[in-house]
């Protein structure tokens, strides 16, 4: 008889779905992946029905739903904090029983409901799915409840958290607030800020310093005069612009020299004190092994410092490890809950979510008068693909299952040649329609990848920077600090690998530039559809779904027709982008 429990997070960001099945993660995916809305917050009514479909069960046979937070505990902090966000529609939200309620009315579900907190679910999350035995798990983020930093163990498959850091003292929010300093969006736009860090020098590190205050004991506090999250309207207040002696820079404004150093300075205290703490946790537990979840965590270049600086040996940060990523950490908590003598399976690659069949791409490119290239007869698809990336063509990629994640890790990529010395600028300014100065990351062969990149273990799921010391030259994917974000490729993803050995012989270059297959401020395609709205919209050269090849040139005619019928509309959503979103 199967064991089967589903996972959700919802109502706040990233809300997500996932199934763990007799001990298996068989499906997760994020609810923005049908909906079409960036970050979307709502109860993930698709994202469930896919995975009651991908494990082949009904809403009967689900023996528990798990929910990633504590409703009552967030209203309570919601309470203290957001007197000024409070309205008539959130009031509504924040009623703890509206949960339940959601979860019943609008999925039809009669069963056990667990509700986990926000960083246990977090914790959960990396260290069910780690294969460590035991380790220490260090989570942090803006706020879940009432935490934003925790520290705790995981062995004899539990999970324990035995310190936390309380709101409003964030790592996570200081991160955020210096995010829109600096005119990118709260909640979205925290990764261009490690993007920008590079460019700049570290000048402002002692103004850094004025803004968190770090104990020996893992606490730490915020000078609060220097931000205003509270409020809920923005996340600084008017002595931060003060303190550093530099305005607030508007959105889409001239990227400037000093915007790039706060950047650099920030990135280095935000090292600085992660290391400071994962040190501090490891002299508390003497574990060898650290488990790391929460938003900051994808803070990919702190993750490669936390492991070269502090005494762990090993490290595992978890692929989804947003708050998209707890919905698994729920789902695994009620399991070793509900069945403690079985072991929750490790997670050995991210392919999680939906695929099409061939039947269904060749009806859709039959429904369209567009010419294509059937592959499966001849089953020469990757050595055509070759071939035209070794020409510098830029490729959209749908390969298999979805990716679980915010990472596009070689089923739901945009690919190129990284030796190409334009092909960044190309693809940020004509595809992904974004910042010049983002960089792009390099998929790598892993029986390869030692001789390129100076990182001693494998990397699969794009969670740590290293250094680049290829003989090949490789602008389009080294950064301006010779660093570089890989993701090493073996047979979890065995079309993928296939691809990169099919580049490799054409060009004794076993990398690929791998950056996700959408355009700005869209969610990465989900269905072959999404993929030929985003290919006939951007500069792509050829879109490439499973073993059929469609190439621009030739198509030119017909892709204008298809918009002038407004086959590329779609709807429109944002959270708030000026501040971390508390209701």
């Amino acid at each position: 008889m199967n064991r089967n429990i589903i996972g959700i997070s919802a109502f706040y960001h990233d809300s997500a779905c996932c199934i763990i099945q007799n001990g298996k993660l068989v499906a997760a995916v994020q609810e923005e992946r049908f909906s079409r809305k960036k970050n979307d917050p709502d109860l993930p009514v698709n994202a469930f029905m896919y995975c009651l479909n991908e494990a082949g069960i009904s809403i009967a046979d689900i023996d528990c739903i798990a929910y990633y937070e504590d409703p009552v505990k967030k209203s309570e902090r919601q309470l203290w904090s957001g007197s000024q966000q409070i309205s008539a529609d959130s009031i509504y939200e924040m009623d703890p029983k509206h949960v339940t309620q959601q979860i019943r009315k609008e999925l039809g579900y009669d069963g056990p409901i667990k509700i986990y907190e926000h960083h246990q679910s977090h914790a959960a999350s990396s260290f069910y799915f780690s294969g460590f035995d035991s380790a220490a798990i260090l989570t942090v983020d803006g706020v879940g409840e009432w935490a934003t930093t925790t520290y705790g163990t995981g062995k004899n498959n539990k999970v324990d958290i035995f310190e936390e850091v309380s709101f409003p003292d964030s790592l996570g929010l200081l991160y955020s607030t210096i995010t829109s300093y600096l005119g990118f969006k709260v909640n979205s736009g925290e990764y261009k800020v490690m993007g920008l860090a590079p460019y700049g020098k570290d000048i402002y590190l002692e103004q850094m310093r004025e803004l968190l205050h770090l104990e020996e004991n893992g606490q730490y506090s915020l000078n609060l005069k220097y931000f205003d999250f509270l409020r809920g309207k923005r996340m600084y207040s008017d002595e931060l612009p003060k303190l550093f002696g530099v305005p607030v820079r508007e959105k889409d404004s001239e990227m400037l020299q000093v915007h790039m150093d706060i950047a650099k300075s920030l990135q280095r205290f935000l090292e600085e004190t992660m290391i400071k703490i994962a040190n501090y946790l490891h002299a508390k537990t003497g574990e060898d092994n650290l488990c790391m979840a929460g938003g900051v965590a994808l803070n990919c270049v702190a993750n490669g410092k936390i492991l070269q600086n502090s005494p762990f040996k090993k490290m595992y940060v978890q692929p989804a490890a947003n708050d998209s990523g707890c919905a698994l950490g729920a789902a695994a908590l009620a399991y070793a809950e509900l069945y403690p003598e079985d072991k929750i399976e490790p997670m050995h690659n991210v392919y999680l979510g939906p695929k099409a069949t061939e039947k269904e791409i060749e009806n859709l490119l039959n429904a369209t008068s567009l010419e294509y290239d059937d592959c499966r007869t001849e089953g020469n698809a990757l050595e055509k693909v070759a071939k035209k990336l070794a020409e510098g063509k830029v490729i959209g990629w749908y390969n298999g299952r979805m990716e679980f994640g915010p990472r596009s890790l070689g089923a739901r990529s945009i690919l190129a040649d990284p030796r190409v010395l334009d092909m960044r600028d190309r693809i940020n300014a004509m595809v992904k329609k974004r910042e010049g100065f983002r960089p792009f990351a390099p998929a790598v062969l892993e029986e390869k990848m030692y001789e390129h990149f100076d990182i001693d273990h494998p990397s699969p799921f794009m969670l740590e920077t290293c250094q680049v010391k290829s003989p090949i030259d490789m602008p389009a994917i080294t950064h301006v600090d010779n660093s570089a974000r890989i993701q090493s490729v073996n047979d979890h993803n065995p079309r993928f690998q296939k691809l990169l050995r099919e580049f490799d012989k054409l060009t004794n270059c076993p990398i690929l530039l791998n950056t996700s297959f959408n355009i700005k401020d869209e969610p990465i395609v989900c269905t072959p559809e999404d993929a030929l709205v985003c290919f006939i919209t951007t500069d792509i050269d050829c879109l490439v779904l499973e073993d059929f090849i469609i190439d621009k040139e030739g198509n030119e005619i017909t892709m204008l027709e298809m918009i002038n019928n407004n086959f590329t509309e779609r709807g429109r959503f944002e959270l708030n982008p000026n501040v971390y979103t508390f209701i």
